[in-house]
């Protein structure tokens, strides 16, 4: 059934860059689920574009910026970040092309595994991975080292 309460959409994808950022942070702060961190400021985020370029993307509706996919690698794996699509505009395939985007720029570069870290309480999110064949893994912990005396660095 259609989600009669969203907008038409006529959808760009782009590249992200840095110049995107003020937009992509006020998605984030929009999205019920997501958590900034230290390492979502723009200096931060700048580094990370930069060490993976044309690996990250935002969707544009008209002028808005209305999803992103950040995404980057070690040079073995793959690894996506804040894969977000303002709730008005889900149930759509957006997300389903920003993965499939990421996914083939990191293929063209020949890195074929990827993962996504999601917090165990996003219920949302969670189920949205499981659906679309990501698999949760039971066989590795993460585990976190901080240097920073910012606990959410």
């Amino acid at each position: 059934m259609a989600n009669l309460s969203a907008p038409t959409v006529d959808i760009e994808i782009v590249e992200m860059t840095i110049e995107h950022y003020d937009a992509v942070l006020e998605l984030m702060r929009q999205t019920p689920g997501v958590t900034l961190r230290g390492a979502d400021s723009k200096e931060a985020t700048a580094r990370y574009l930069a060490r993976n370029p044309g690996l990250s993307f935002i969707v544009v509706d008209e002028r808005e910026v209305i999803a992103c996919a950040l995404c980057g690698h070690d040079g073995r794996r793959g690894y996506l970040q804040h894969v977000i699509v303002l709730p008005c505009y889900r149930k759509r395939g957006i997300a389903s092309q920003l993965v499939e985007c990421c996914l083939s720029k990191l293929e063209s570069i020949g890195i074929f595994k990827t993962h996504i870290d999601v917090l165990v309480d996003n219920d949302l999110a969670n189920q949205y991975w499981v659906k679309h064949g990501w698999v949760k893994r039971n066989d590795i912990n993460r585990y976190s080292f901080n240097r920073s005396p910012d606990v959410n660095a």
